[in-house]
């Protein structure tokens, strides 16, 4: 399978640690492309429900194949989000071609961008964390069980389905909700002059031109790799929402362990790792 070479790759919310993160599908659409920028736009490994139970192999692969994109010095800017907000603590830590931060202003083609995770817009977060944080748990537990959904589904010769995408979908202060977080941070980005506003944390990819009184500006959401399977691309001038579709990776070659070579990832135990960081205080 030839790859692809994309400009700049946007990827959020994809949850290492989680039952619902798809971890496979994700190497499989980083395999696939030879981008010459990433930005790993927060929630990207998952802190808060990180147990030493659940870190599968393909999660570990993951991790080591982002590290072998900055072995091979493609920049990586890796920005904070909820679920991994104890890196906050060593924002603008950099090796090599890797960049940890909390937020990013850059130039994309002749227009500024404006890149963040987007969680201080929730008010959750902000006033009952508690609540985010049983939140989540819930959430898990429902991506499980619409995993024996589907199972189900599928033994019966049936579509799967997304239990997470149809409650969301039902819920009127739930599309009340994404909906402002769109406008929020638009009007945000118009005020601070900026062209491009480049968010995740909602689960939600969009492509969208929003306007207000003070002008316009295009929001972009780069999804997530719990639900809707999906990130960013920017090549020659313009964007697109990358979707995985199984059936383009057919004729992929086998999985190997990506750790063959690669010095960053040999001495790298992202379990105790995590441990650690969990102990600090969070200053």
């Amino acid at each position: 399978m030839d790859k692809r070479n994309v400009d700049l790759v946007v990827i959020s919310d994809v949850h290492l640690g989680t039952y619902g993160c798809h971890a496979k599908e994700l190497l499989r659409y980083l395999k696939s492309i030879k981008p010459k920028h990433i930005i790993l736009n927060g929630d990207i490994v998952d802190i808060w429900q990180f147990s030493k139970r659940y870190w599968p192999e393909s999660h570990m692969k993951v991790v080591r194949k982002i590290l072998k994109f900055v072995a091979e010095g493609v920049p990586v800017t890796y920005l904070t989000g909820n679920h991994d907000e104890m890196l906050r603590k060593f924002a603008d830590f950099k090796l090599g071609s890797l960049t940890l931060t909390n937020k990013l202003s850059l130039r994309i083609g002749k227009k500024r961008a404006w890149v963040f995770h987007g969680d201080v817009f929730d008010v959750s977060m902000q006033h009952a964390k508690w609540l985010a944080r049983l939140g989540a748990i819930g959430y898990d537990s429902l991506i499980l069980l619409n995993s024996v959904v589907n199972w189900a589904l599928v033994k019966l010769g049936r579509e799967k389905m997304s239990l997470s995408k149809r409650i969301k979908n039902s819920i009127k202060n739930a599309v009340k909700f994404i909906n402002d977080f769109e406008v929020t941070a638009a009007t945000l980005a118009i005020e601070k002059g900026y062209q491009y506003v480049i968010c995740g944390h909602i689960h939600q990819p969009e492509i969208r031109v929003i306007e207000t009184e003070k002008g316009q500006v295009t929001y972009l959401n780069s999804g997530d790799w719990i639900e809707n399977l999906t990130a960013l691309e920017y090549h020659r001038g313009a964007w697109q929402i990358y979707r995985y579709h199984p059936a383009d990776y057919t004729m992929a070659e086998p999985e190997t362990d990506l750790s063959e070579n690669d010095n960053l990832s040999d001495k790298l135990d992202i379990r105790q790792l995590l441990d650690l960081l969990k102990s600090e205080p969070v200053i």
